[in-house]
């Protein structure tokens, strides 16, 4: 049996039917199911049970001999809460407990990182273990993650295979119940479609013009393609970037979103609110080494392609994938 949490929300639903395709149906998925904001996202999956968040640590106990994977996608993510004790209780001790639990088991797991834990970007975006400690995350929920992987680092046993995933820019299908925390790229077509034209932040750095902050975008199809073939292959235990490698503007993503949608363009400039001003990135780009050396060869959505998918197949259609 695979374990997915998160498995209702954004990374997990799609994960979910990544395995399906592959004919892969001995699941427990493990979300807050009282969500029915999310519930679109499972309609059409098959899998063994659901187990609610709350639940899964005694559940674990009696299915033990059972289980063969656990992938740990399930986080608060939420990047304008700043109480950290919500993070320290769903995104730090949870995980702690997982790992621990997988540990004594003898359980291979990957577990959700972010790319939110490079802060600024001052030590740049290199997964190398020994520049981790030293990151400065912007926000309670990057320090989360990035507490979480010093420990992970910290630990002298550990699982047979784990492998901790800084997941840079994701887009894609099932992400409509996230908010202010979708992507660019949901809020741009929406924007769009309500008011005929596209609001990008300006830009209050010099170095940057307004829509040229620069991010790597990388489509939901590609993150779980990723995360399947590292549970096949188990190369060597550690923290990965997923990324794409390849940083884009804001501009190039609202002119894609438009092409896919064939809009005509209009862009407009507003503030970056005062709240995230000062914690904004204007530059992450994943290096991407050490996955290629684990011998992953499929080549990355083009953000104009995933983009292009994305608006005509799911968001144009308003169907999940």
């Amino acid at each position: 049996m695979i374990i997915i949490t998160g498995a209702a929300g954004f990374i997990g639903s799609v994960l979910t039917g990544r395995l399906n395709e592959d004919k892969i149906f001995n699941l427990a998925l493990v979300d807050d199911f009282s969500r029915n904001d999310k519930a679109r996202n499972l309609e059409n999956k098959s899998y063994r049970c659901k187990v609610h968040r709350n639940e899964f640590f005694s559940w674990l106990k009696d299915h033990q001999i059972d289980i063969d994977f656990i992938f740990h996608i399930g986080a608060r993510t939420d990047t304008i809460e700043f109480n950290q004790v919500v993070f320290d209780e769903l995104n730090l001790n949870y995980s702690k407990k997982l790992f621990s639990f997988c540990t004594n088991a003898g359980i291979p797991l990957i577990y959700a990182s972010s790319a939110a834990t490079y802060g600024l970007g001052e030590y740049g975006y290199s997964d190398d273990h020994s520049v981790i400690r030293d990151l400065k995350p912007l926000n309670p929920y990057g320090k989360s993650k990035n507490d979480f992987d010093i420990w992970v680092l910290e630990q002298k046993d550990t699982p047979p295979f784990w492998a901790g995933m800084k997941f840079f820019n994701v887009y894609g299908p099932n992400e409509y119940h996230k908010g202010r925390m979708a992507s660019v790229i949901f809020h741009a077509y929406n924007q769009m479609i309500s008011q005929g034209h596209v609001k990008l932040f300006r830009s209050h750095n010099p170095d940057y013009a307004d829509g040229g902050q620069l991010r790597d975008f990388i489509y939901v199809k590609d993150v779980v393609d990723v995360l399947v073939f590292l549970m096949q292959t188990k190369p060597d235990s550690g923290i990965y970037n997923l990324g794409t490698g390849m940083a884009r503007s804001f501009y190039d993503l609202a002119k894609a979103t438009f092409n896919a949608a064939n809009i005509p363009e209009k862009i407009e400039f507003i503030d970056t609110p005062v709240d995230i001003r000062d914690k904004y990135q204007y530059f992450t780009q994943a290096e991407m080494n050490k996955l290629a050396q684990t011998g992953y060869t499929k080549s990355f959505y083009k953000l104009e392609d995933g983009i292009q998918d994305y608006v005509s197949n799911y968001l144009m259609k308003n169907t999940v994938l």
